[in-house]
């Protein structure tokens, strides 16, 4: 059982996520606007981890290919792996996967760059001069993270399924042309949608939880690495466990009607 010191950390946690996001909301559509820190956020989330998103991707649909078919091969049902891989990809191992490293990447890179700056006094001096820290450093990160990480895992699911398909094709047989028709006949928007919504959910977490760290941290530089490694930790952590939740939700009330 968590011991109450535990218990008042984590109700602070949640807690001060909560209070900067509302404060986010707020003052989203207060001027002014700082759109070229969003470009620029934009750039470094999106842009930048797509390396990342291209290697993971193949990797991802290539070993599920390998495991399920050679799996399936042993009953005879080898012909279902595009449907099995297209479902897992799009509903579960793509938002999960890209939302795990791309958080290992900005959640860290956000809350050093935030920390460093809060250490440094730089938001002192930022809200001295009348600029409010949320409009200036919160709001382009989470904006950029919302749109930015749902299309990575796109990329990521698309990549993924490209993968599978090369390996079902030299190692299991089967066609590429049957496995495309098999993988467009069973997916269905709500697949890709429910799979959208989980990295929307990640993004939004993973950017406020880094800001928040960020803009609370003490202890000059070695606040700023106990900062990143948390931030990278409960994200982690946050993106397991709230997969389960939404997934049982989505099984519930979305999947049964189809």
């Amino acid at each position: 059982m968590p011991s109450l010191r535990t218990l008042h950390s984590i109700i602070l946690t949640a807690g001060g996520i909560a209070t900067l996001g509302l404060r986010s909301i707020r003052e989203l559509f207060r001027p002014p606007f700082h759109f070229k820190l969003f470009l620029e956020q934009l750039q470094r989330i999106g842009n930048e981890s797509m390396g990342l998103v291209l290697v993971s991707g193949i990797a991802t649909g290539s070993v599920m290919a390998l495991q399920f078919g050679y799996g399936m091969a042993k009953f005879g049902a080898t012909l279902y792996v595009p449907k099995v891989v297209a479902l897992t990809i799009a509903r579960e191992m793509g938002p999960v996967f890209t939302s795990l490293l791309v958080a290992g990447r900005i959640g860290s890179g956000i809350a050093a760059e935030v920390s460093s700056m809060k250490v440094t006094q730089q938001i002192d001096a930022m809200i001295a001069l009348g600029t409010s820290p949320i409009q200036r450093i919160v709001i382009p990160r989470l904006l950029a993270s919302v749109i930015a990480l749902p299309i990575l895992t796109l990329i990521a699911d698309y990549l993924s399924l490209l993968g599978a398909m090369l390996v079902a094709q030299g190692e299991l047989g089967i066609p590429g042309g049957f496995y495309w028709a098999k993988t467009l006949d069973t997916l269905r928007l709500v697949d890709l949608s429910t799979g959208m919504t989980k990295t929307a959910v990640f993004a939004v977490f993973i950017a406020l939880a880094s800001c928040w760290k960020g803009l609370t941290t003490e202890g000059g530089t070695q606040g700023v690495g106990q900062t990143t490694t948390w931030v990278v930790v409960t994200s982690s952590v946050f993106i397991m466990l709230s997969d389960f939740f939404m997934t049982k939700f989505f099984l519930i009330t979305v999947f049964p009607k189809l």
